[in-house]
């Protein structure tokens, strides 16, 4: 998972509601969302190579989500990323504390994640834990709200369309996640990769044939309760490889 807008309680009716892009390289097979026979049970892709997930709900209706801090020194041998987004979802220790003393086994990454109903963002690379509060929030490959034009942009475009609707659309927030513009080469964040990847990672919808954004997920919880979960998945010119809807009670 590669970028995260976040909405709290910013919506009378919805207190929280997030939406997210998936980039990975095509070629690295995936399962689309579905009920894993966990416990308690979590609605999440798979990613088939390591076995973990980037983004999903469990049965309470809480949500985890992850993303890569971008790093060129990554360690090799090293336990996948994925399988904390997991944990995070089916078991009770997964915390803060937990989170500091274990990130060593795994390359840099930011972990979204909900414990004792507050949503947490906790970040590998500085050991710290932050509390998303009531606002709008973005979270990429660096910093929480970073001030990355694509994170800047998609987080101005949640908070101006939600101020204006009075019932979420799916369709509407996936417009925002399909924003394939990319800033001048001026505005580009210097992560230590090529002008070339610079510019290519630089939209918040990436599309290459090669790498790119393989699925957006939208996850609306309500104030009732109710979670819903949709997952579109693309294959790499962006086409449409089919779409997943649930929603936990």
């Amino acid at each position: 998972m590669c970028i995260l807008f976040i909405a709290v309680e910013a919506h009378p009716d919805y207190p929280l509601i997030i939406c997210a892009n998936r980039d990975e390289f095509h070629h690295r097979a995936a399962e689309p969302a579905y009920r894993w026979p966990t416990h308690p049970a979590i609605i999440a892709g798979q990613d088939k190579q390591a076995g973990g997930t980037w983004l999903g709900i469990n049965e309470q209706g809480q949500f985890a989500g992850i993303t890569n801090i971008r790093s060129i020194e990554l360690q090799n041998g090293v336990r996948s990323r994925g399988e904390l987004v997991v944990d995070a979802l089916t078991k009770q220790h997964v915390n803060s504390q937990w989170l500091a003393e274990h990130s060593v086994n795994y390359n840099p990454f930011n972990l979204v994640f909900e414990h004792h109903n507050q949503l947490l963002c906790f970040n590998s690379k500085t050991s710290t834990t932050t509390k998303l509060e009531p606002g709008f929030h973005a979270v990429s490959n660096g910093a929480l709200d970073d001030i990355w034009p694509k994170m800047a942009k998609g987080q101005q475009q949640l908070q101006t369309y939600i101020k204006q609707m009075q019932t979420p659309c799916i369709d509407q927030l996936l417009a925002i996640m399909r924003d394939t513009s990319q800033p001048k080469d001026q505005d580009l964040p210097q992560t230590g990769i090529s002008l070339e990847w610079e510019r290519l990672l630089s939209a918040i919808f990436i599309q290459h044939e090669e790498y790119g954004t393989r699925s957006t997920s939208i996850v609306l919880k309500h104030k009732s309760g109710n979670v819903q979960l949709t997952e579109v998945r693309y294959d790499g010119k962006a086409r449409n490889l089919g779409t997943q809807h649930f929603s936990i009670n």
